[in-house]
């Protein structure tokens, strides 16, 4: 079999225990406000995969050095920032948002690019909100979108207003570059989706002693941070749910080690959306358990909080009695792929009946009652890393799935194939 394709074994039962990696999204933030704060850092485990990787790259080109001790990094600043460069921010959509905002605060001159379906994803709303501040930012192709040239030093502060009805993260990219702003900035907010993600970088700004309110629709931030020399980050409630979800439909027993209880992350409430779906989900010991063996049953439900947990929801529905109706998630389309054509193309594929609609999915209980077809079906990835993952997931229940380029996983779970094997017993 070639090392780009991955057949899953089914009829497998998922038990164990697995800490979970560290969050990325975090992970990112962390690392975006070390680079504000300008301050040496000891970073404790954050992610390492392909998405961090690139950000410690990006401070590399910077001219920080940094070195990884075990499970902790550390970064040091440079006493002269590099005055211009190149910084490719791969396939990570988090750490272009980010860097296109703070990069305007770090004299210099900047290219910001990334892969090709980078250069398709839409970056915009924050460049023109930006702009509002005084930053010097301009399309080096296509308007709207990668790669930018950007003036670092420019931003300055004041009043803008964003659209982050398409991302979070252009709210959040500007809150923490106004941290260094030359004076205050009030950021009006006309639209916000998945707004769990704010709801992070807002507690870590208070963590980092950043000053940040809201007044109505608008953010306000006082320029100032005062850096800690160590953090940590915490585990990812966006990962957990691949584990969880394969104890869910093997019937097994899963413990997830290494959460937050009371974690900001919004994908925490993904978990509850399992009990509602039949699974029993109880905190035991520090350790979040998960167990399976009911029906499921289908659900109708608004995940524009969390839309990271779609494609884990579509992998679920096919095995769960009733319709799943996915609603509100039309920006998925311009993640890693378009993910609701990605999970609606490749379950139909696999023999589930799926309605694609321009904002979510229909999904029927096709396989709640009868047994799933068996043919061999590869699957494409469409270089997603949760499109690979949950795909995966079905093909514990669905017999014949082979996933095709599993390695994208390294994006955000790098170890998610050996959690897998582990919890299933596979041979290697």
């Amino acid at each position: 079999m070639s090392a780009e394709l991955r057949e899953i074994p089914s009829g497998g039962v998922a038990r164990g225990r697995v800490r979970v990696p560290p969050s990325k999204s975090v992970s990112h933030r962390q690392l975006n406000l070390a680079l504000l704060g300008g301050r040496a850092l000891r970073l404790r485990h954050p992610l390492q995969a392909d998405d961090i990787r690139h950000f410690v790259g990006a401070l590399e080109v910077l001219g920080y050095r940094v070195a990884w001790g075990g499970e902790d990094l550390v970064l040091e600043p440079p006493s002269d920032y590099t005055v211009a460069g190149r910084v490719d921010c791969g396939n990570a959509g988090t750490l272009m948002r980010f860097l296109a905002a703070s990069l305007t605060t770090v004299p210099g001159a900047w290219i910001l690019d990334g892969s090709e379906r980078m250069r398709e994803r839409p970056i915009g709303p924050l460049v023109e909100a930006l702009r509002g501040l005084g930053a010097e930012i301009d399309y080096v192709g296509t308007h709207g979108f990668p790669p930018l040239a950007i003036t670092g030093g420019s931003f300055e502060g004041g009043e803008t207003e964003i659209d982050a009805g398409e991302s979070s993260q252009y709210l959040s990219a500007l809150v923490m570059a106004a941290l260094s702003g030359r004076r205050p900035s009030r950021i009006k907010v006309r639209a916000l989706t998945s707004s769990p993600y704010v709801d992070i970088t807002a507690r870590l700004v208070e963590r980092w002693g950043g000053s940040l309110r809201v007044d109505g629709d608008f953010w306000i931030v006082e320029p100032g941070l005062e850096p800690p020399a160590v953090e940590s980050v915490e585990g990812d409630y966006s990962a957990a749910p691949y584990p969880a979800t394969a104890a869910v439909l093997s019937g097994g027993k899963v413990l997830l080690e290494g959460l937050d209880p009371d974690s900001a992350q919004g994908d925490r409430e993904f978990f509850g959306l399992l009990s509602q779906m039949g699974a029993d989900v109880a905190w035991r010991d520090g350790a979040l358990e998960v167990q399976g063996g009911g029906g499921l049953r289908g659900l109708d439900v608004d995940l524009g909080s969390m839309p990271d947990q779609v494609p884990t929801l579509a992998a679920l529905a096919p095995f769960a009695r009733g319709i799943t109706r996915i609603r509100n998630v039309g920006h998925l389309r311009i993640k890693e792929s378009d993910r609701l054509a990605a999970m609606a193309t490749e379950l139909s594929r696999l023999g589930a009946t799926v309605e694609e609609l321009p904002d979510g999915l229909v999904i029927e209980g096709t396989w709640a009652e009868v047994e799933p077809p068996s043919d061999r079906v590869v699957v494409q990835t469409y270089d997603d890393h949760r499109i690979a993952m949950s795909l995966a997931l079905v093909g514990l229940r669905r017999p014949g799935v082979v996933v095709a380029e599993p390695g994208v996983v390294s994006k955000s779970y790098p170890g998610f194939w050996l959690d897998l094997e582990r919890l299933l017993g596979w041979p290697r």
